[in-house]
């Protein structure tokens, strides 16, 4: 037993002086050293690494060192470089693979399609844009990259389906990280296609910005592979993943069709899921059964959004149009964690606004695909002026817009 004991107690220590070393490794990169200087150093010091350290190291540089998410995420893609080789197998994820319509096996199958589209036919075309920078050959370009932007379903169904079970795991750091890069990939499409859009590009400006997406892309799927998916197969439960696999639908898929439904072999899908029991509320002014409240708020021509007092998503109405597609993976999820790293901060100044009483309303308003949306932010307080929580509304406000004179009749 004292043998057993010595064992544990090394390894403890092995993994907290590999940790320390990783988290050295990261600073030296974060203050300029190249990836060719440390790359001996790393395969010396540390050899093999677990997905799990992985998330550790990017978790505990964020909390216990304070360094912002951004400076992370900036490193992300050079220590990404560093690890290719050096992350061990983690056994049982390729089971998960071959699982046919396991969420993971589709995410696998999108990121198949999506490498060999950048890998194959957008370096293709852009070889030959360089070679020949003709308007044909930019609009080649240009219509690739438009289909490249699909890839957001991907990345939104992992922001939003995998990221909130992975939470509940206290697993912060790399979910933030790499929605980080999601949103740069995002921001690095559209920025390619605005330079070519201009029409005033010049080439080695396009091949380079071009080239830079097709990187980033492809590392992202490395991230996913080795990191993210060994780590979430790892934590979830098969009922966690049954609900990730079901509310894909909503958000749909890049590349690939919508997949046939999965099925484990224990699992019992007749019934679908039952969020409420039967019975009634009763509420100040009237009494109404939950299927009649149902109704009544997905038949409301706005999207509402409960946050209760700890900042934590309690409810969401689910209507005939939703302005934002939204998954019930988000209920029990801290709000701050539904947004992107970069507007996290914006989530807190208005919570903050709004919990200190030095607003009670907020109000903001943005053109979306052909809808303008009026977001409307309430404080909840109780008949004694405690916060209670904050009630977000959104409409599409374009068809009020329009309106003009009056009207007193009912239409025909």
């Amino acid at each position: 037993m004292s043998e057993v004991l010595n064992n544990r107690e090394t390894k403890t220590v092995e993994r907290s002086e590999r940790q320390e070393k990783l988290k050295q490794i990261i600073k030296e990169l974060h203050s300029g050293r190249t990836v060719e200087e440390v790359r001996s150093q790393f395969e010396e010091a540390v050899g093999e690494i677990s997905v799990r350290e992985i998330s550790q190291m990017e978790q505990s540089l964020m909390e216990e060192e304070n360094i912002p998410v951004e400076d992370v995420q900036r490193l992300c893609s050079v220590h990404t470089e560093v690890f290719k080789g050096a992350i061990e197998d983690i056994h049982g994820t390729k089971d998960a693979f071959s699982e046919v319509n396991h969420p993971l096996e589709t995410f696998r199958r999108e990121n198949q399609e999506i490498e060999q589209f950048v890998q194959v036919h957008v370096s293709l075309h852009l070889d030959r844009f360089a070679k020949n920078p003709s308007v044909e050959s930019a609009e080649t370009l240009l219509a690739d990259l438009k289909k490249l932007l699909s890839l957001d379903a991907h990345y939104s169904r992992k922001e939003n389906l995998l990221f909130p079970y992975l939470e509940t795991y206290g697993i912060y750091g790399p979910t933030q990280v790499m929605w980080g890069g999601d949103d740069q990939i995002r921001t690095d499409i559209k920025d390619a296609l605005a330079l070519i859009k201009g029409q005033d590009w010049e080439v080695n400006d396009v091949f380079e910005r071009v080239s830079h997406v097709i990187k980033e892309v492809t590392e992202m799927v490395f991230k996913e592979e080795n990191i993210l998916f060994p780590m979430a197969y790892e934590h979830l439960t098969e009922d966690e993943w049954l609900k990730v696999e079901r509310e894909g639908d909503v958000i749909g898929y890049a590349f690939i069709e919508s997949p046939s439904r999965w099925q484990p072999e224990r699992a019992d899908l007749s019934g679908g899921e039952e969020f409420f029991q039967d019975g009634t509320i009763q509420l100040e002014t009237g009494i109404l059964r939950v299927d009649q409240l149902e109704l009544m708020m997905s038949h409301l021509p706005v999207d509402i959004t409960y946050i209760d007092e700890n900042d934590i998503v309690r409810f969401f109405s689910l209507g005939k149009e939703p302005i934002f597609q939204r998954t019930k993976s988000v209920i029990g999820r801290a709000v701050q964690h539904c947004h992107p790293p970069k507007s996290a901060h914006l989530v807190e100044e208005l919570l903050d606004e709004l919990k200190s009483g030095r607003k009670d309303t907020e109000d903001f308003w943005i053109p979306f695909q052909e809808k303008y949306i009026h977001i409307r932010y309430f404080a909840v307080r109780d008949h004694a002026g405690v916060y209670k929580g904050t009630l977000e509304m959104k409409q599409n406000i374009q068809p009020i817009q329009e309106i003009t004179g009056e009207k007193r009749l009912m239409s025909q």
